[in-house]
């Protein structure tokens, strides 16, 4: 098995691997950039005219269970050893992930996160990403890699996934911790959210910890000190089970990271996220200072 790595690794660090010629079967780089469709950003154009020197890029949209009618829902074992096999990668090769995003880090805590549900440790997150890295002058290129395909295994961590059924047993059980990392605005319900027949609030008893606030202005990942304290004030206990979710299972990721870096063993994701929940929830479910869900529409 690979050896145990840092979950958050430096620009500088990365830099020397590309310079010394170390991208390869023992390291890869992933590009994993997703936006929101209001952004109108092409990730596939943006990276094939710029990436780290080595990378591959991993589709989030692609890499998921198709079948769903939510967006990029985490997919089968089979169909995720298939795709990261694809990209170079075998069960002991140390994975770096990074985005593009402005923020520093988007959706990179998520095929993070992905990596290890299906039973892979050695991956980190690029620290503070593609904004980060420019920011520091490392290289840049805009020559595609071809990876030979390598051979690698997953094995799933079920237990790290909730479904919208778990959930909603918990607004009766309150045996798990629900922590939202979207926005306030969209939390509290007083901004929109991105996807149409959606409209924000959150779940009964969630916290919210918004994702850019595990990141400082440029974009790179605040001390432990720091997270432990905004999990206190947050009031969520880092000594029991919790539970994340966000608008898709993206960005709660965050938290997942976050978490980790202070020490909790594993955090799980409601992958439905808000997405599913608004669309499946009774009206008496959706908490909002905004519209919330008409009666009507209760299924």
């Amino acid at each position: 098995m690979a050896a145990q790595v840092e979950a958050v690794v430096g620009a500088q660090w990365l830099a020397e691997a590309v310079r010394n010629k170390l991208v390869g079967p023992s390291l890869r780089v992933l590009d994993a950039s997703w936006y929101l469709p209001q952004l109108k950003r092409n990730v596939r154009e943006e990276f094939a005219q710029r990436h780290i020197p080595g990378a591959s890029f991993f589709d989030i949209d692609e890499c998921c269970d198709t079948s769903s009618p939510f967006d990029h829902m985490l997919p089968a074992e089979r169909d995720f050893s298939e795709y990261v096999g694809n990209l170079g990668i075998g069960n002991d090769t140390h994975v770096v992930v990074y985005d593009c995003s402005d923020l520093g880090s988007f959706a990179a805590p998520r095929v993070w996160w992905m990596f290890r549900l299906f039973g892979h440790r050695s991956v980190s997150v690029l620290d503070g990403g593609m904004k980060n890295w420019l920011c520091e002058r490392h290289p840049v290129t805009d020559l595609p890699s071809a990876p030979e395909r390598a051979r690698f295994t997953a094995h799933k961590n079920a237990a790290w996934v909730k479904t919208y059924e778990d959930v909603l047993q918990n607004l009766t059980d309150r045996k798990f911790q629900l922590v939202d990392g979207r926005v306030e605005g969209c939390f509290r319900g007083l901004e929109p959210e991105p996807r149409e027949d959606t409209e924000p609030g959150h779940i009964p008893g969630s916290i919210n910890m918004p994702f850019p606030s595990f990141m400082d202005s440029s974009g790179l990942q605040r001390p432990v000190e720091e997270l432990m304290a905004m999990f206190q004030d947050a009031g969520v206990d880092l000594q029991k089970p919790f539970w994340i979710t966000c608008s898709s299972g993206v960005t709660a990721c965050h938290i997942a990271l976050a978490a980790h870096l202070c020490g909790h063993p594993g955090v799980c994701l409601y992958d439905g996220s808000w997405s599913e929940w608004f669309a499946r929830a009774a009206p008496e479910h959706i908490i909002s200072e905004g519209k919330g869900k008409p009666r009507e529409t209760k299924q």
